[in-house]
């Protein structure tokens, strides 16, 4: 099944860590690990790294409390959040990015900047597809998906990672210890203050099981997206996809 997949979906195997026959099981394979320095990361002292490899489904400012889908549909923060009213305030006015992880990328989630791991929220919720024709056709998908929305704070201020699931994903898992086991019914929060786990820019955080999207939100005057990155173009983890902005300016 493993070769049949990669063959399928054009894996790109020459930057995995193991060959196709050194996998356990299919989720081995999935979550593999890449070959030390294929994802060199850009300057995090100037720029926000790319928290995955796949494309930008879409990027722009949080208004109102809302988050664009596509066109005619959109979904609130606080939403997206589990609820969060209060953690979505912060992020009015600020920015987001929406990255897609189609079943041949590498399917690791890594840190989009430096940051003290605060609470984390696992909202239950569907399972449906979370590629682009979806995205276009189904209200409010990313705040509808089961989901996992981890905050960090650091040097960039407060920000959001929200792990997204979609349909056939077998889990999401993050590389600390975490009372949520996926697929249930019941949100459930956790507080990781005041010790929080600490992170530096392009540490790994956690991992999917199958098709998935990240959400990243940030401050208002902390992020200014690259010039011409658009929905649609293709990322690599570690790659700069935002300037960061001194002193809020």
């Amino acid at each position: 099944m493993i070769r049949r997949f990669a063959a399928a979906y054009g894996v790109d195997m020459s930057e995995a860590a193991r060959g196709l026959g050194d996998f356990s099981s299919f989720n081995d394979f999935f979550t593999r690990e890449l070959k030390p320095g294929v994802r060199p990361l850009a300057d995090a002292d100037s720029f926000i790294l790319s928290p995955a490899d796949g494309a930008v489904s879409q990027l722009g400012t949080i208004t109102q409390g809302r988050i664009f889908q596509a066109k005619g549909r959109e979904f609130t923060a606080a939403e997206l959040l589990g609820d969060g009213a209060e953690a979505a305030q912060r992020f009015e006015g600020g920015s987001f990015i929406t990255i897609y992880l189609s079943p041949k990328d590498y399917h690791r989630v890594h840190m989009p900047a430096a940051g003290v791991l605060q609470s984390t929220a696992y909202i239950p919720g569907d399972l449906f597809s979370v590629n682009a024709q979806t995205a276009d056709g189904v209200d409010r998908l990313f705040a509808r998906n089961e989901r996992l929305a981890c905050l960090f704070g650091g040097p960039v201020g407060a920000f959001a990672s929200v792990m997204v699931g979609a349909m056939i994903v077998a889990g999401i898992d993050t590389v600390w210890p975490h009372r949520s086991s996926g697929h249930g019914r019941e949100l459930v929060r956790e507080d990781f203050t005041p010790d929080g786990r600490q992170f530096a820019a392009g540490d790994e955080m956690g991992r999917f099981y199958l098709g998935s999207t990240v959400v990243l939100l940030f401050e208002p005057g902390r992020v200014a997206w690259i010039d011409g990155l658009r929905a649609g173009d293709p990322v690599r983890m570690g790659q700069a996809i935002g300037q960061r902005l001194k002193d809020g300016q």
